[in-house]
């Protein structure tokens, strides 16, 4: 990933060296109009421009790797390239009639300006054109057979002091589920996440089928991870612990995963969804701030990515947390990213959600950590991290 970055810098070097060298060398060595030097130099970086990109930037051809679907729809990025062309153009042209001159510095000054609007207008436009790719391909379910798995589902519960809670929640969840015994089993994993107290023995005597315990407190993500691991179900659902979401609705998710989907995702903001006891209004706009953010730095559109309940079929859930490297609340995003790159089939559907007292989010603290982590887990694809090594590669090798 890093060559690959050192060639997308050079490339657009090399790129921005052509656009400024054309125009230079028409406006003053043939003295051509200002306006029709810009339009030709821009026309011809941006050609130079996309195949140096498709062929030198991306060579390699790493195929998990969201960012180079927009070179598979090449109507939409020469529309992207034109209208960033012709906005360049016209604050070439615009500026140079402010300032009332051609001299040398007009001409630098002006057109820095312009390739920085361009620059934003391509960048915008590109990102419009691979999530819209990204997000056609994830919501075509794929029938690819019944997954791996000794029962039908398995759902990891993360707990972290909630003695006070969690045999209640166990008991909810085997009866809200209890239908699927006569058709293939469940099984309620709780992993306990470093309690001080009585989590982990409350939640066995209430009936869990496994308790994992954790010495310490490692976060939600390593908690989630862990139940994974050791599920024994072909689809494998997650819930948290204070049932903010009812556990009724694990079987619709299980019902989507049934049908094709490798995962699907719970979503508080579907026109469908219902919030029963609404959460504080600090902590709604922290949510959307992060979904901005996290839009802008993975490409991923979705409507809520901190929902705490997800499905995924067995075989797509060890390969996602198996990549995982996030122990906190920004594990959920990480898994969104990981869906995108192994290009999974997701669906998103409305959920009902209560929230209680017994939340363990703290807003200004976990918000701090849940940003610092969205960048950590862009650097770690950026070292290569999450690539794919050859035991994941069945799984996707059908997108």
């Amino acid at each position: 990933m890093r060559l690959a970055l050192r060639r997308f810098f050079a490339v657009g070097l090399l790129v921005t060296a052509v656009d400024l060298g054309l125009l230079f060398g028409l406006v003053s060595g043939a003295g051509w109009p200002p306006v029709l030097a810009d339009a030709l130099s821009v026309g011809c970086a941006s050609a130079l421009s996309y195949v140096l990109h498709r062929f030198v930037t991306l060579r390699a051809g790493r195929h998990s790797d969201p960012a180079q679907r927009w070179y598979h729809d090449p109507r939409r990025v020469l529309l992207t390239a034109l209208v960033a062309g012709a906005a360049d153009v016209a604050t070439f042209v615009a500026l140079l009639a402010v300032m009332g001159s051609h001299s040398v510095g007009a001409l630098v000054s002006a057109k820095l300006v312009a390739l920085l609007a361009a620059f934003l207008i391509r960048l915008t436009g590109y990102r419009r054109v691979m999530a819209a790719n990204i997000r056609r391909d994830q919501h075509q379910p794929l029938h690819r057979g019944v997954a791996a798995g000794e029962v039908r589902l398995s759902v990891v519960v993360p707990a972290f002091c909630e003695a006070e809670g969690i045999g209640g929640a166990v008991i909810r969840i085997k009866d809200a589920l209890d239908g699927l015994d006569i058709d293939g089993g469940h099984e309620v994993i709780v992993v306990d996440d470093g309690s001080s107290d009585a989590t982990a023995e409350l939640a066995e005597s209430a009936g869990a089928d496994r308790v994992l315990r954790f010495p310490s407190n490692r976060g939600k993500g390593a908690a989630v991870r862990a139940g994974v691991q050791v599920a024994r179900g072909r689809t494998i659902a997650f819930t948290d612990a204070d049932l903010a979401y009812p556990p009724g609705q694990i079987a619709e998710l299980l019902a989507k995963v049934e049908e094709g989907y490798d995962v699907v995702v719970g979503t508080r903001r579907h026109p469908e969804a219902r919030t029963v006891v609404r959460t504080s209004r600090l902590r709604r706009l922290g949510g959307a701030a992060v979904n901005v953010l996290t839009t802008f730095i993975l490409l991923g559109n979705y409507r809520d990515t901190q929902c705490g309940l997800k499905a995924f079929r067995s075989d797509a859930a060890k390969l996602v947390f198996t990549k995982c490297r996030i122990d906190g609340f920004a594990f959920d995003i990480e898994v969104l990213h990981l869906v995108e790159r192994y290009r999974l089939t997701l669906a998103e559907v409305p959920v009902d959600v209560v929230y209680g007292s017994r939340s363990t989010v703290r807003v200004t603290r976990d918000a701090y950590r849940l940003i610092r982590d969205v960048f950590r887990i862009r650097a770690l694809a950026n070292r290569g991290v999450y690539e794919l090594d050859v035991d994941g590669a069945p799984l996707i090798s059908d997108r």
